[in-house]
């Protein structure tokens, strides 16, 4: 479990092809080796919002592997050496929440289609899938590439965020450009109550 408040943004410095899969190496510097909760072998971390597991540490570098279903519904396929991910550790029991329950599952892909600059801050609006969509309501939580963000529009069509600067700086948000694909998970509470109204329907 996470909750969508990102610790740090990490490169990804190598890939292997493993069958249908595919390994990720990625330098996670301090983090990897941090006095308070230092990563160790079989932890949960999210990349860009996606729960992976340490599969080997080489120094402050933790391999990842990801197979085909995971590479089919997200944008890890897409990745190269060079790129950032935004990563945050696993929730520990008396953890602080700031953010929201985020579980690591990815639900879809969003697309970016339009920028409104404000100053400092900048209005991003994405498009997604309708079922998607449907389990966001405006002052809800949504989790994009890793980041509890609160939802400021949504309809059937679209979604919009509001980020402020320190959202922009320390995240990949503040990178990503128009036509841009990101990674999409809904409030967990969302999914219970869309559940419970498709019985109602039936």
């Amino acid at each position: 479990m996470f909750t969508g408040l990102v610790e740090s943004k990490i490169p990804l410095v190598q890939i292997f092809d493993i069958g249908p899969g595919r390994r990720l190496v990625f330098e996670l510097g301090e983090l990897a080796h941090s006095t308070d909760r230092p990563v160790g072998l079989g932890d949960s971390i999210a990349l860009s919002g996606c729960c992976l597991t340490v599969v080997e540490i080489d120094g402050s570098q933790c391999h990842f592997e990801l197979g085909s279903e995971t590479l089919s519904k997200t944008k890890f396929a897409e990745l190269q050496p060079g790129h950032f991910v935004n990563c945050e550790r696993s929730l520990r029991v008396g953890d602080r929440l700031g953010g929201h329950f985020v579980t690591g599952h990815i639900d879809g892909l969003g697309q970016l289609t339009s920028i409104r600059t404000e100053g400092d801050w900048r209005f991003y609006e994405f498009t997604a899938p309708i079922a998607l969509l449907r389990q966001m309501a405006p002052k809800g939580s949504i989790t994009v590439d890793g980041v509890s963000l609160t939802l400021v529009e949504a309809d059937d069509e679209r979604f919009s965020v509001a980020l402020i600067p320190h959202t922009l700086a320390v995240t990949t948000l503040g990178e990503l450009g128009t036509g841009d694909s990101v990674h999409l998970e809904t409030d967990i509470l969302a999914k219970y109550i869309a559940r419970q109204l498709e019985g109602i329907a039936r």
